[in-house]
């Protein structure tokens, strides 16, 4: 993938159950507003498909199509069979030109920025080196020099972001 045309990429990551999709969806409004054009790519452990068994679309899939497009007045479904869908960089580079940026949610071994989302309930430790992290939205309080949001300050968290965006522009 060129780091000069591709869109820059923050995974999101934290334990199961710990608010990772959650912290996307109050963070979407706050950088659309900002005017952002924004992709989400979701990592799935399983190998089940994620269209809807006996829909249309997931019948055409299972007959055989390599891909298959879901069109409606509002939104358009991609589902297509890639040999190489575990490669993030490929599937980025494939769908998400044009966007300004994109979060991952989850891809906690992968090589980008990340934002760690912690509650003190699920675990004491980290799963990230403070290194590695863009941000980190907790409950808690960490000595670190890595910013930290609350886990109920989207706002916050996405100014920070649209300020590092145009940090990484200027450059």
């Amino acid at each position: 993938m060129d780091p000069a045309t591709s869109p820059p990429i923050i995974s999101i990551v934290a334990r199961s159950q710990t608010g990772k999709t959650t912290l996307i969806e109050a963070l979407l409004p706050e950088l659309k507003s900002a005017g952002l054009r924004v992709a989400v790519v979701k990592h799935h452990h399983h190998t089940s498909s994620f269209d809807t068994p006996g829909k249309d679309t997931h019948r055409i899939a299972e007959a055989g199509a390599d891909l298959v497009l879901g069109i409606s007045p509002v939104q358009v479904a991609t589902f297509s069979r890639e040999a190489r869908s575990d490669d993030l960089d490929a599937v980025i580079a494939r769908h998400c030109a044009g966007y300004d940026l994109v979060l991952t949610e989850g891809y906690k071994r992968g090589m980008y920025p990340k934002i760690e989302v912690h509650r003190s309930e699920r675990s004491t430790e980290l799963l990230c080196s403070f290194d590695e992290m863009l941000a980190l939205v907790t409950d808690g309080e960490w000595d670190t020099s890595v910013p930290q949001f609350r886990l109920d300050d989207a706002p916050s968290l996405a100014s920070f972001l649209v300020d590092w965006l145009e940090g990484r522009s200027q450059r």
